[in-house]
């Protein structure tokens, strides 16, 4: 038994000096955060002394890089903060693809977060391509005041896959399709939601889609096809709004509005009506948590 114990002893010895000589090869040299808010994952590179971009980054190329699933930490895209002389901090959305988003709900949530839990603040405003955004942290809860949505077009027809389809369009900080449907669950929305995405209708910017199935009582149901993932994610804080706004211009939704999404979280949508067909105040509400720390 002595021996044994011995033998044991020495082998951990070697593994640890063994591993006490390897070198962790890291190919940016910069740690990150990652975010989850309502399924919807995030990269956090934190910017805001500018440190990060004096080195002249590629985020276009980084966002593609380091986003892919099962070969990098895999993410809905990279979200990076930046110092601001306007607001609290400035925040730049990246997607998988390697396009720059305007604006981002959950995104918006997870940096709010994110900067709450680093000190600075918990009623918090920020620049985004979208405008001014403003943010209150209480607990694992964020509220957001969205920017007021334009753009909106109700009874849209136009030809998809062979088949006439009527849609409806609003811009809540990113252009948002709304397709009211019977039955969700039988939608194909990734084969469906890339052909409106890339609809002659909408080029050259092209567009987010959500799927929408509208309750009597309760939550709404919501699944969104999202450009610059160019999949279907789990949940879209501004895809979320959007279908929240076109539900009650419809006439089948009343403010506040309770949207649940693919990943069985809701999200709350607050407004207030503004002239026909308009509505102002927009507010998002839902959780966001940091899930872990990293160096790549």
């Amino acid at each position: 038994m002595t021996a044994n114990l011995f033998e044991i002893v020495i082998t951990t010895q070697s593994v640890v000096a063994a591993l006490d000589e390897v070198k962790m090869i890291f190919k940016y040299n910069i740690n990150f955060t990652k975010a989850v808010a309502t399924g919807n994952d995030f990269i956090i590179l934190d910017d805001k002394d500018g440190r990060i971009g004096k080195r002249k980054l590629d985020y276009a190329e980084l966002a593609r890089d380091l986003c892919r699933r099962s070969l990098s930490v895999g993410a809905d895209g990279i979200l990076v903060l930046e110092g601001s002389k306007k607001s609290d901090f400035r925040m730049r959305i990246f997607n998988p693809d390697g396009s720059e988003a305007d604006m981002c709900g959950n995104g918006a949530r997870c940096s709010s977060m994110y900067a709450s839990l680093n000190g600075w603040g918990d009623t918090l405003k920020f620049e985004t391509g979208a405008g001014i955004i403003k943010a209150e942290v209480k607990g694992g809860n964020i509220k957001l005041k969205m920017s007021d949505p334009s753009d909106i077009r109700l009874g849209i027809a136009i030809d998809v896959l062979g088949c006439k389809l009527k849609i409806n369009f609003v811009n809540t900080g990113v252009p948002h399709t709304v397709v009211l449907v019977e039955d969700l669950n039988s939608c194909q929305v990734k084969e469906t939601g890339r052909a409106i995405r890339e609809h002659a209708y909408f080029t050259p910017e092209g567009t987010n889609v959500n799927f929408v199935e509208a309750e009597e009582r309760g939550k709404h149901r919501v699944r969104t096809y999202e450009r610059g993932v160019e999949d279907e994610t789990l949940a879209c804080g501004t895809g979320s709004v959007a279908s929240a706004i076109i539900l009650y211009l419809r006439g089948k939704a009343v403010s506040p509005v309770k949207m649940l999404t693919k990943s069985g979280e809701t999200l709350v949508v607050c407004f207030r009506k503004s002239g026909k067909n308009r509505v102002k105040d927009v507010y998002l509400e839902g959780p966001a948590q940091l899930v872990y720390e990293g160096r790549v």
